[in-house]
């Protein structure tokens, strides 16, 4: 009897999902298939045998990578000194942490378009000091995307890591430095594999997230530096090729299912050795 409750509470929350997203994915991805002469690969051996979209193919997956890298170079060092403060002064951290998500995308890409920009807080300083003669082009590069996608999802590495971190013992650290680790060592050896579960949820959440991203490229790469998702944009808003851009779509889901699949898989065997 009480699973048949449970399985009835299930009904509502099911119905929604498939109704509002399953279905229309299913139609989205099923209409890219159909062609007219019937069922066909065609629009994807289109895509992945012209230049200009395996270069836009290959730009969004480079960046959403190093986005992911540089955030967990970036957050395992800060999640570790949050995890190891005080509680009264953690949550503060934490705060102040997350207090950039609470900040519309598009304000925070026009802050960098003001600091990366010819005249620049960054130019200003370097021509003010005399190490460059003329501005710097770093606005409207895959420099200035990847600055700002990584401020934009930096935060969810660390909170992620956060979480895992502050559930690891003093004692385990204690412990290594007693057989002779140093800090440094203990930290690595110790600590960073304790940490593997918040990695995996961190890169994932990074990853995906500098992947399928629209406003930052969109103001921060420009019409030179095109990315799936402004691809998808221009597809279907400019050109009303509705099919083209549910086949960059489609191509966007299964490329993020895949390096979601391989960070696991990555996880896993360094789990299994020990790292």
């Amino acid at each position: 009897m009480k699973k048949k409750w449970f399985y009835t509470l299930l009904v509502p929350g099911l119905t929604i999902i498939i109704l509002f997203l399953f279905i229309p994915l299913i139609y989205t991805i099923g209409s890219t298939f159909i062609g007219d002469s019937g069922f066909t690969f065609s629009r994807y051996t289109t895509f992945f045998t012209d230049g200009y979209y395996v270069k836009i193919f290959s730009r969004t997956l480079k960046i959403a990578l190093i986005t992911a890298l540089i955030s967990m170079i970036l957050g395992i060092p800060v999640a570790y000194y949050i995890s190891r403060s005080k509680k009264s002064i953690r949550g503060v951290l934490i705060a102040c942490t997350v207090f950039p998500l609470l900040t519309n995308s598009v304000v925070r890409s026009f802050a960098w378009m003001t600091i990366l920009g010819k005249n620049g807080v960054i130019n200003n300083l370097l021509m003010n000091v005399h190490v460059i003669g003329s501005p710097l082009k770093l606005l409207y590069t895959e420099f200035a995307i990847i600055i700002g996608t990584v401020y934009l999802f930096l935060p969810l590495m660390v909170v992620s890591l956060v979480g895992v971190m502050e559930n690891i013992e003093n004692d385990l650290l204690e412990a290594a430095e007693s057989l002779g680790a140093n800090r440094l060592t203990a930290f690595f050896k110790v600590v960073v594999p304790l940490s593997v579960p918040g990695l995996i949820v961190g890169s994932v959440l990074v990853f995906t997230g500098a992947f399928t991203a629209y406003t930052t490229p969109q103001l921060l790469g420009g019409n030179t530096n095109i990315v799936l998702s402004t691809l998808v944009y221009q597809r279907a808003m400019t050109l009303g090729d509705w099919t083209g851009a549910s086949v960059v779509a489609t191509v966007m889901i299964i490329t993020t299912l895949t390096v979601i699949g391989v960070i696991n898989k990555l996880a896993g065997k360094l789990n299994e050795r020990g790292i």
